[in-house]
């Protein structure tokens, strides 16, 4: 008899082992469900007080080279012609320039930028352009020998 109670002793410690186990096993899966739930919704990654505030502010261009005007911004408010000529909006003394080279404009809140056919091309980011390309913040833009940097 001392074999049987044993048993049944082993048996009534056993039970509320597993299903210990098992309730710990359950909160462990639902709070990796619940951890999986919240990565897998989308980030908003800017608050929207933050995002009126950004839109608020234009776009500009601001010299890098040459050496003298860095640091120089030009705001545009409809839009600005860079060249050679002094009938230009920007009018640099660049050799690489032509009299009209490019066209700096406002478009819809963004800025956009278009080569007025220049010998030399317009690049931005070392990419040669055609036709009418909008400019996001960081982009480097060149006409002739002159880079550009959009700002904000």
């Amino acid at each position: 008899m001392s074999l049987v109670a044993a048993t049944v002793n082993y048996a009534a410690l056993i039970r509320p082992l597993q299903v210990l186990v098992m309730v710990i096993a359950l909160l462990f899966f639902a709070r990796v469900m619940r951890v999986a739930a919240v990565e897998a919704r989308p980030l908003d990654p800017v608050p929207k007080e933050s995002r009126r505030r950004r839109r608020a502010a234009p776009l500009a261009l601001e010299f890098l080279e040459p050496e003298d005007r860095r640091g120089e911004r030009i705001e545009v408010d409809l839009a600005a012609v860079i060249g050679r000529s002094p009938d230009c909006d920007v009018s640099l003394a660049d050799t690489y320039l032509s009299s009209r080279h490019a066209r700096v404009a406002v478009d819809e809140g963004e800025l956009t930028l278009e080569d007025l056919g220049s010998t030399n091309g317009t690049y931005v980011n070392e990419q040669m352009i055609t036709g009418r390309v909008h400019l996001a913040r960081g982009d480097v833009v060149q006409v002739g020998g002159v880079l550009f940097e959009v700002v904000r």
